[in-house]
């Protein structure tokens, strides 16, 4: 058995005489390298990605499109433009959950197992898991914003570069964010229980913060929660980057939560995962 198990893991990412000397980040790299290609490698799995995020905004911008004749939304001159930015966001949130479900695919398909025998820190598999799916996560955000741009309207006022800052804000809150679906999963352990945790976790997260309706319009209890939620956060800084409007301490608030969630979520994550994989 362990000579099959080393065979796999030669199978997966080469000669382990290779190994011994390398640094973690050359773990990293070749570990993420190997989830980048089986993400990649699939053009209709790619497709579907990458038009998943399109055809629900397209969806919520039309439902939802009288909202823009409220006070707190017409301001943004059309409902399309309030809407965008808290998209960016929840896809960077449905991102981070796939990042639990990837790792537990490979747990369960006997992956990590394998690379118990070769050198190699498994902290490394899990920076690897995550930084994989930032990179998915950051073309599914620039198309996203473009198909936003071309097809529905979306008038970024803050320009090339507000945009651009808002993608990368999007990007770090993401990686951030799955660092804690990492941890759900390697506590968790089991496909369903995982996807019960993952709902009770996103969708309050989402419909209570602001990504949808402004704050003043929601009952008095919900506006208590968004107003500690922390995508609603999120969302207000990457509108105000977007649409050049009044940053305040938004932007350092939600760097701020999105770190405190990557620490805990990666120390709960790399203790969990040593002792189970």
């Amino acid at each position: 058995m362990t000579q099959a198990r080393h065979r796999a893991a030669v199978s997966a990412l080469g000669d382990p005489a290779a190994w011994p000397e390398s640094g973690f980040w050359t773990q990293v790299r070749v570990l993420a390298g190997r989830s980048l290609r089986t993400a990649f490698g699939d053009r209709r799995l790619v497709f579907f990605g990458l038009l998943q995020p399109v055809v629900l905004l397209l969806l919520f911008s039309q439902v939802f499109s009288g909202v823009g004749a409220l006070p707190g939304v017409a301001a943004y001159q059309g409902y399309v433009n309030f809407l965008v930015p808290a998209t960016l966001v929840n896809i960077a949130m449905t991102t981070a959950m796939s990042s639990g479900a990837g790792l537990l695919a490979e747990i369960y398909g006997g992956f990590t197992g394998r690379l118990r025998c070769l050198p190699i820190s498994l902290v490394s598999v899990l920076v690897a898991r995550t930084l994989a799916d930032s990179a998915r996560l950051a073309v599914q955000l620039v198309v996203t914003a473009l198909a936003s741009v071309l097809f529905l309207g979306f008038r970024p006022a803050g320009g090339v570069l507000g945009l651009g800052l808002a993608l990368l804000l999007t990007l770090v809150v993401g990686w951030c964010l799955s660092w804690v679906f990492v941890a759900i999963t390697t506590w968790l352990r089991k496909a369903e229980t995982l996807q019960a945790a993952s709902f009770v976790v996103m969708f309050p997260l989402m419909f209570s913060s602001s990504a949808y309706m402004p704050l003043d319009t929601m009952p008095a209890w919900v506006r208590v929660v968004s107003e500690v939620n922390p995508l609603t956060y999120a969302i207000d800084a990457t509108r105000a980057l977007a649409l050049a409007r009044p940053i305040g301490w938004s932007v350092l608030t939600a760097l701020v939560i999105a770190a405190v969630a990557a620490v805990a979520g990666s120390t709960l994550a790399a203790r969990t995962f040593r002792n189970r994989a």
